[in-house]
C-alpha cells in the first residue's frame, strides 16, 4: 500500500489536484471518497470531472445517488455516486450499483465507508480533513505501481 498526504489550501487548489490525478486513471478505477459534510468530496469530484471532459455539470448526487456523466473529450465516463444515504452495502447490491464498477468509465464515491466492504481491493481511498476554513488535508491510498504521488506540484 502507499500513501502520501499534502494540505490543499484552497477549493480551487483542491479540484487543480483532481484534475492532474485524472490523467493517471484509466477506465474501471473506482475512488473512494471520504470526509466530514463540507470536506472537498464534491469539489474534487469537480476537477476530475474537468479534466476528463465529461458532459454535464457536477453536483452532489445526494439525493439521486447517482450522476451518470457521459463520455467526453477523454472517451471516459465518469460515475459520481454518494453513499451517504445508502443503509449499507445490502442497498447498493440490491440497486445494482455494482455493476458501474465493472463500467468502462471512472466511478467516485461519496460517503465510500458506508459501502466499503463492496469496493474492490485496488481502489484508490482519498480522505478529505478539514483544518480550517479553506485548508484541507488530502490523504490517499493505493495498491498499484502508478506515481499518483506524483500529482502534487
Amino acid at each position: 500500500m502507499q500513501t502520501f498526504s499534502f494540505i490543499s489550501k484552497t477549493a480551487e487548489e483542491t479540484a487543480a489536484w483532481a484534475s492532474r490525478l485524472a490523467d493517471l486513471l484509466q477506465a474501471g478505477d473506482v475512488l473512494a471518497l471520504d470526509g466530514d459534510l463540507g470536506a472537498g468530496k464534491t469539489t474534487l469530484v469537480s476537477g476530475l470531472a474537468r479534466r476528463l471532459g465529461v458532459k454535464g455539470q457536477v453536483a452532489s448526487p445526494t439525493f439521486t445517488l447517482l450522476r451518470d456523466h457521459e463520455a467526453g473529450e477523454r472517451g471516459t465516463a465518469l460515475y459520481h455516486f454518494d453513499a451517504y444515504r445508502l443503509s449499507g452495502v445490502d442497498e447498493w447490491y440490491e440497486s445494482g450499483f455494482d455493476e458501474y464498477i465493472t463500467a468502462d468509465g471512472i466511478t467516485a464515491i461519496e460517503w465510500a465507508q458506508v459501502i466499503r466492504e463492496a469496493l474492490p481491493p485496488e481502489t484508490i481511498s482519498i480522505t478529505l480533513e478539514r483544518l480550517g476554513a479553506n485548508e484541507r488535508r488530502i490523504t490517499v491510498n493505493w495498491s498499484d505501481a502508478r506515481p499518483l504521488h506524483t500529482t502534487i506540484s
